[in-house]
């Protein structure tokens, strides 16, 4: 996937494009339909609810999911990044977000990157 100039001129103007149809329904089910798999395993990666044991957030599925390592390296994903910034990249956060419906604990807003910056 290559950018045209418009969309180079988009992100330089805005800092951010917008795909709403870059994956395919059927490719996004294959996803959606490998998280109860993960969120199933007992493993750090897993960090879980403080009153239930549903997972609230799963960390770096790109390394152990076939579905999650392909997506993030994914030519739809990475050749535009690779074009606009016109260096290699790498992953360096992979974060799968669940919260329960009603019951989930509150996701208070915050930035990440105070987090990243102590334990990355």
């Amino acid at each position: 996937m290559k950018l045209d100039p418009q969309q180079i001129q988009d992100f330089e103007r805005d800092g951010y494009l917008f795909f709403p149809s870059l994956f395919k329904p059927e490719e996004i089910k294959v996803l959606l339909d490998e998280v109860p798999r993960l969120y199933a395993q007992r493993r750090p990666e897993n960090v879980r609810e403080k009153a239930s044991d549903a997972v609230r957030t799963n960390f770096a599925a790109h390394l152990y999911s076939t579905p999650f390592a392909k997506l993030a390296r994914h030519p739809r994903m990475v050749e535009p990044i690779m074009q606009l910034f016109g260096e290699e990249l790498y992953m360096h956060q992979f974060k799968i977000n669940g919260k329960m419906a009603f019951d989930g604990d509150v996701w208070q807003w915050h930035q990440d990157y105070g987090t990243w910056k102590n334990d990355d």
